[in-house]
């Protein structure tokens, strides 16, 4: 038997030569450099929210070095597109349903211009599309890009801490505002918050790097209690005191318990400045968008309206909920999609949830969910820091069907007995 699984072994590895011979030689997406390049605009997206010059270069980056790849590759890659469609199917379903019935409610919005608004549908699709392209250099590699964008947002966390309150001089009072697209405090906690997540649990193995790895989860941590956003803070503490749950070792345990004792800490020194702005006027927002939404309950105002929320005698540009958001533009079937496409991803990380990618798409997703409740009022604009809450769990997610190819079929052969 033994021999025979040799055997079994060597043939099989052939094979896999073969078909990675006449793939790298006739697909375009096969080649290395489409997966530098697809590689490069993953990182771009990541970190250079934080890092670019100005929000005008990150998008003009993101064009170049995302969306640009994607197109050119994508004709090549039209057998990868129908298999992520066939092993996902209500993941896409759902997702092809909101982006249709988004661009269905320009017919009654009052939208300045409906191009922009179809072209930033288009950059959603186009986002989600990059990612069944970038499974195909292996979930290994883009787990490692996801690592490196998160110590990249070390760094400007590192950056915007030093200059906030070194350089320009504020009180250790005052909440800070980070570098580049990561200034407004409660969405630039948000995207840091998700960067901890991404990098908590991972800590690299080579002794020379774990010291670079804590420095940058401890900037990234300091960011997020310097940003004194509650609702950041309240969704990243839930979700390191529940991942014991699925982690379900001694390391997940012992930050979940740190986690603990530096909320508690944190909470006892930054206590009047913590109540001192109270529930920032939530519960009435959300009761008046919720009688808004009853106005138009079936159709919302339409993608891309403009509109306004009065509550407690002020004005607010936005629900400050996800979901509400949603309902206002698009109404309750514009909702209901959102609500299952994010529901189906759940689905699909809950399949995963043996694996260490899995576990930490699981956080994620709950840090999401939480964030959501607090802000993150935008699902389809240009990208920006709502994104790394909304869309970049449900792209992850879509690198999960190719997690075991390069191994399953061999795999089988060489464990047998």
């Amino acid at each position: 038997m033994t021999g025979n699984n040799a055997e079994k072994n060597i043939i099989c590895q052939h094979q896999a030569g073969v078909i990675g011979f006449q793939q790298g030689k006739g697909m375009l997406y096969e080649k290395s450099w489409a997966k530098v390049w697809l590689g490069l605009g993953f990182v771009w997206f990541l970190a250079a929210i934080a890092l670019a010059p100005s929000n005008k270069i990150y998008q003009q980056g993101l064009i170049l070095f995302l969306w640009l790849p994607t197109l050119g590759l994508a004709w090549s890659a039209r057998q990868v597109f129908i298999q992520a469609w066939r092993r996902q199917p209500a993941l896409w379903i759902a997702l092809l349903g909101l982006l249709a019935w988004s661009a269905v409610s320009l017919a009654w919005s009052s939208a300045e211009d409906d191009g922009r608004e179809i072209k930033r549908l288009l950059y959603i699709l186009l986002f989600l599309l990059a990612f069944p392209l970038l499974a195909q250099a292996g979930l290994g590699r883009a787990s490692r890009l996801l690592q490196l964008g998160a110590a990249l947002l070390g760094l400007a966390a590192l950056i915007s801490i030093v200059h906030f309150y070194a350089v320009l001089g504020h009180p250790l009072e005052a909440r800070l505002e980070g570098i580049g697209e990561i200034s407004h405090p409660i969405l630039g906690a948000y995207v840091i918050g998700a960067a901890i997540l991404w990098l908590l649990y991972n800590p690299p193995r080579q002794r020379a790097l774990q010291l670079g790895w804590a420095v940058a989860v401890a900037c990234l941590g300091a960011f997020v209690v310097f940003s004194q956003s509650r609702g950041a803070a309240l969704a990243l503490v839930v979700t390191l005191v529940l991942a014991p749950l699925w982690h379900r070792n001694r390391s997940s345990c012992l930050i979940a318990l740190l986690a603990a004792l530096v909320t508690s800490i944190a909470f006892c020194g930054m206590y009047d400045l913590i109540m001192q702005r109270g529930s920032s006027y939530r519960p009435e927002i959300f009761q008046a968008a919720m009688q808004m939404i009853g106005e138009h309950p079936w159709t919302g105002l339409g993608l891309g309206a403009f509109y306004r929320v009065q509550a407690a005698g002020m004005v607010f540009d936005h629900t400050h909920n996800m979901f509400t958001h949603v309902a206002m533009e698009l109404g309750l079937p514009g909702m209901l999609l959102w609500a299952a496409v994010w529901l189906f991803t759940l689905g699909e990380i809950v399949r995963a949830r043996a694996t260490l990618f899995g576990k930490v798409l699981l956080g994620l997703w709950i840090f999401s969910t939480l964030a959501m409740q607090f802000d993150a009022a935008s699902l389809t604009g240009t990208p920006r820091a709502e994104w790394f809450i909304s869309w970049l769990p449900v792209a992850l997610v879509m690198l999960l069907p190719w997690a075991h190819d390069r191994h399953q079929a061999c795999g089988k052969i060489a464990g047998s007995t």
